[in-house]
């Protein structure tokens, strides 16, 4: 189906191959492609997704094949195509963006914000003439919140500025319903006035598979409604005997103080350091080579927030314990999914409760992760407080007709049933209806002729 050019949605577990079923096609064409000429200085695929972590995986993930095939080619006596690989995000410095606008990747790894930014700028959205083909990872942590409503705006940018429509494939382990989030990834052609859209076709793929998990639960005391004081000192005890009978374990909690905190106490607990934290305020240099060393299998643990729930591939670690409920069964799913992260390995999960109530939940949410019950994602649909971004965003580079700009909102599907009453509205807060003195927020922000 990636092969015939269509929209696609693919559906599998994780560890089985989406992300490399996605690249692979678009990997042929380019290599097919800069052997007959060379490629474009421009962007030719662009991958987006939510986690930086997860980008500077791909990017890793990547460059090792493109080597390899490198090398094939030299052994054979032909030469191999230069294939550029960047990751644009919030980490990419001033020094590497600026090399980026004269020699632009072919594959751009990114996220939704940084994407966005790029299309905003008068220099960065010139790389993206040749863009053939978009995949959106891990579409399930963007498609039901406001930064999905963004995103699906910002592809539209992407299309007007390419004169067409690239190619949309998205991927996920964890998705419901299929057909809405089909609908989110494809987007429609507005229906006449505000008559009913017609999306655009996506294909789906479901391969029916689930990832074979082994799950428990593990209380850290007796009775947890009769502790006695605080539960955490019983809990460093238990991560750590679990820490030294595996090889890699992955300890998610769900704040960055508790990954300091747990990190530190099994440490202390160890009198060496077996343990390392791992969140989004630590440096960009130190991320990096915990993520490094983790896919290498040199750390015995890693103390995590959900900044290493998604995607990465990690093929070392072999148990993930959660500390307290994961909230969500698409959470607790791609979290335990970290370990066993191959094709036909097991994944296994402790999840560890810390109170009673923590303790129900975690049952309730461990029964649903067993039947394949994960939560239906919700479309947030005309968001107007993005919308007033995005739309200070395109006109900041482009002048529009109003006209024109409100049937690109419409073909994102978040907005298919924005009316024309609350778009011009929007317009007219932006352009200054309020007076500023009741607010500075309200002071104009566009021109509206």
């Amino acid at each position: 189906m990636i092969a015939s050019g269509a929209h696609t949605l693919i559906l599998a577990p994780t560890g089985t191959g989406k992300t490399l079923s996605a690249f692979l096609w678009e990997l042929n064409e380019l290599i097919v492609s800069g052997s007959e000429e060379p490629l474009a200085n421009a962007v030719h695929l662009v991958y987006i997704s939510p986690l930086k972590a997860l980008n500077n995986d791909i990017q890793r993930n990547l460059d090792q094949p493109l080597s390899e095939l490198r090398e094939r080619f030299a052994a054979a006596g032909k030469q191999f195509p230069e294939i550029r690989v960047g990751v644009r995000t919030g980490d990419t410095t001033p020094a590497a963006r600026a090399r980026m606008l004269r020699k632009s990747p072919h594959i751009l790894i990114t996220t939704p914000e940084s994407l966005n930014i790029m299309l905003t700028s008068l220099r960065g959205r010139g790389m993206f003439s040749n863009v053939r083909a978009v995949i959106v990872d891990e579409i399930h942590a963007i498609a039901g919140t406001k930064r999905g409503a963004h995103l699906a705006l910002t592809l539209e940018r992407l299309d007007t500025l390419v004169g067409r429509t690239p190619q949309r494939i998205g991927l996920s382990a964890t998705q419901r319903p299929l057909d809405e989030i089909a609908r989110y990834l494809g987007g429609c052609e507005p229906g006449i006035g505000e008559g009913e859209p017609v999306f655009r076709e996506v294909q789906i793929v479901d391969c029916g598979m689930t990832k074979k998990m082994h799950i428990s639960v593990e209380s850290p005391v007796a009775d947890l409604g009769n502790v006695g004081g605080s539960v955490w000192p019983a809990v460093a005890p238990l991560v750590l005997r679990h820490i030294q009978a595996s090889n890699t374990t992955l300890v998610f909690v769900n704040n960055r103080a508790q990954a300091e905190r747990i990190a530190a106490r099994v440490n202390a607990l160890a009198e060496e350091e077996i343990a390392l934290p791992y969140h989004g305020s630590m440096a960009r240099e130190r991320r990096f080579a915990l993520e490094q060393r983790l896919k290498e299998g040199s750390l015995r643990a890693v103390v995590a927030t959900s900044s290493l729930e998604l995607g990465i591939d990690i093929g070392s670690v072999d148990l993930v314990i959660q500390l307290q409920s994961p909230k969500r069964v698409a959470s607790g799913l791609q979290r335990i999914g970290r370990a066993g992260h191959t094709l036909g390995a097991a994944s296994r999960g402790i999840l560890v409760p810390t109170f009673r109530d923590d303790a129900m939940e975690i049952a309730a949410i461990v029964a649903a992760m067993r039947a394949g019950a994960v939560e239906p994602t919700q479309i947030v649909q005309n968001a107007l407080d993005v919308l007033a971004q995005v739309i200070v965003a395109a006109v900041s580079v482009d002048d529009w007709k109003s006209e024109e700009l409100y049937w690109l909102v419409r073909r994102a599907y978040p907005y298919h049933k924005l009316t024309r009453g609350a778009y011009d509205e929007v317009l007219a807060m932006l352009s200054g209806k309020y007076p500023s003195d009741i607010a500075g927020e309200l002071e104009p922000r566009i021109t509206w002729d």
